[in-house]
C-alpha cells in the first residue's frame, strides 16, 4: 500500500526488504520511526550503522563477531576438540541459550542446495577444515538442519571428514523433520545433543 509521501513509502519498502516481514509489519515499524524523537531515530539509524561496520566474521568460526576471534573460540574453558557445525547465526544462539554445550561451534552460512546453486564452495567448509589441520579436533557435531539440505550437506560433511579419522556425530532425530534449530525449544534441543549419533 503505497502512501502520497514518498519518503515513508521509501522507508516501509526498506523495512519490507527484511526477511520475514510482510506489508503490515512494515508500515507498522515506519510509522514506529516516524513516532521517535529526532534523537531516537538518529541512534536507530546509528546502530543499524554500527552493526554493519563493526560485526565481521569470527576468523575461526564464522561466526558473528565484532573482535578478530569471538568470545566463544577465545575462551579457554570451552572444548576446542569437539566443534558443532550449524547452518547459520542464529542456530549458535538456540545452543548457547541450552547452556549445556561445552564445546565450540562452526557456521556454514547456509547449506548446499543445487536448486539454488550453492555448492560446497559456497559454503565456509574450507575453513573448517584448516581448522581441524591446525588444531586436536577429536569430534565434529553436525547440526545442520532436518531438512533436504540440511541432510545433503550432513551428508556431504561425513564424507569428508571420515578420511580424517575424526568422530563425526549428527544430533539425534528429537528434532521434527523439516525444523530449524532456531525454534527448537531448549529441551528439544539438548535431547537432541545428547543423543547424537555417529555419521
Amino acid at each position: 500500500m503505497e502512501t502520497f509521501i514518498k519518503p515513508l513509502n521509501t522507508l516501509i519498502e526498506k523495512f519490507r526488504s527484511l526477511d520475514g516481514v510482510g506489508k503490515k509489519s512494515a508500515m507498522r515499524m515506519a510509522f514506529s520511526v516516524l513516532d521517535m524523537e529526532n534523537s531516537d531515530a538518529y541512534d536507530f539509524a546509528q546502530a543499524i550503522l554500527d552493526a554493519k561496520t563493526q560485526i565481521g566474521l569470527c576468523s575461526e568460526c564464522q561466526n558473528l563477531s565484532s573482535e578478530e576471534i569471538c568470545p566463544i573460540c577465545s575462551n579457554d574453558a570451552r572444548d576446542h576438540s569437539v566443534i558443532c557445525v550449524v547452518e547459520d547465526y542464529q542456530a549458535v544462539l538456540a545452543f548457547e541459550k541450552v547452556k549445556e554445550f561445552r564445546g565450540v561451534y562452526h557456521v556454514l552460512h547456509g547449506t548446499i542446495s543445487p536448486m539454488k546453486s550453492i555448492g560446497p564452495d559456497q559454503l565456509k567448509i574450507k575453513e573448517l577444515l584448516a581448522r581441524i589441520n591446525n588444531s586436536e579436533v577429536k569430534e565434529i557435531i553436525v547440526a545442520t538442519n532436518y531438512t533436504v539440505e540440511g541432510e545433503a550437506t550432513a551428508m556431504y560433511l561425513s564424507k569428508i571428514l571420515k578420511p580424517l579419522e575424526i568422530k563425526v556425530t549428527r544430533l539425534a532425530n528429537g528434532l521434527p523433520v523439516g525444523s530449524d534449530l532456531e525454534y527448537a525449544d531448549e529441551v528439544t534441543l539438548y535431547r537432541a545433543l545428547l543423543g547424537r549419533r555417529d555419521i
